[in-house]
């Protein structure tokens, strides 16, 4: 069997009976069941629809996601999620750069990279580098003035950890970000690349091994490993290229706004709804939500 759900965009409360009973007919699907009132449902199907991705394409004109998984197993035991545009809503390199005046230059690369554009490793050597000289105290700045958190994050934590799920945070970002960031959020751990100091200043070098692609799936392997679980267990979420590798390992890889040539390659896409579609794909109705 395989779970057809549908999400509304965040509070439009768009999703209308008519529109579902049409979907569920046309796909000879089983009784509809509401997530949230308006907002997100679902209903079993037998086999994986022929036309489903023509008829995401019409979802996605009403700004509705349209999502179909096996049903078996989609409740996952661990959460494994990126930071930057995913958790929160901004880039912390951007942010910093904004304050050390080379904003745009860094968001250009920025964007290039997480579009799979540019090596990951190469553009943030580059980018840290024009960071030379910021004071670190901008750190502490950018974290209380410029970074604000993905809506429904700390509902997603609440509710996984509740029901025993184990979260890691796994960033291409800086520790100094991910770890206030993960204990805010209530992240088990946290990985992230290390900025390097000199004296109270930037040195414009991050440490090394860096923390990208190929560091993800790693980090998946190895807590999987620690917790005695299968990589099927791991619902995985970000919106970048340095993302893919773990989005396609874990069990269900999540592409939540994601830049439009990550999305194309994942089978999961969240266009239009926050961090609580997370739960409502794994079957959580907004009554469970803690």
């Amino acid at each position: 069997m395989f779970t057809v759900t549908l999400i509304a965009a965040p509070f439009e409360k768009t999703l209308d009976l008519v529109l579902i009973e049409a979907l569920r007919n046309a796909w000879g699907g089983n009784e509809i069941r509401w997530l949230a009132q308006n907002e997100a449902a679902e209903f079993e199907v037998p086999v994986q629809p022929d036309n489903q991705w023509s008829v995401w394409q019409d979802m996605q004109n009403l700004r509705i996601d349209l999502i179909v998984q096996p049903s078996a197993g989609r409740r996952k035991k661990m959460l494994l999620a990126d930071m930057d545009s995913t958790m929160i809503e901004q880039e912390c390199i951007d942010e910093l750069a904004d304050e050390a005046g080379v904003g745009d230059r860094v968001k250009d690369i920025t964007a290039r990279a997480m579009n799979g554009e540019l090596d990951f490793d190469a553009a943030l050597t580059e980018r840290i580098g024009l960071l030379q000289g910021l004071p670190t105290s901008i750190i502490d700045k950018v974290l209380v003035e410029r970074i604000t958190y993905m809506p429904g994050g700390d509902i997603l934590l609440r509710t996984m950890k509740s029901n025993g799920a184990y979260a890691a945070l796994v960033s291409g970002g800086f520790t100094a970000f991910t770890a206030r960031v993960g204990a805010h959020l209530g992240f088990d751990e946290n990985h992230a690349n290390n900025l390097l100091i000199e004296g109270d200043h930037l040195s414009g070098k991050v440490g090394l091994p860096i923390l990208g692609k190929q560091a993800k799936v790693d980090q998946l392997e190895k807590i999987t490993t620690k917790l005695g679980i299968p990589e099927s267990d791991v619902i995985a979420v970000g919106d970048g290229a340095n993302d893919l590798g773990m989005l396609h390992r874990a069990g269900t890889g999540v592409a939540l706004h994601a830049k439009p040539s990550v999305a194309a390659q994942c089978d999961v896409r969240i266009n239009f709804s926050d961090l609580r579609a997370l739960l409502y794909i794994q079957g959580y109705a907004a009554d469970d939500f803690a």
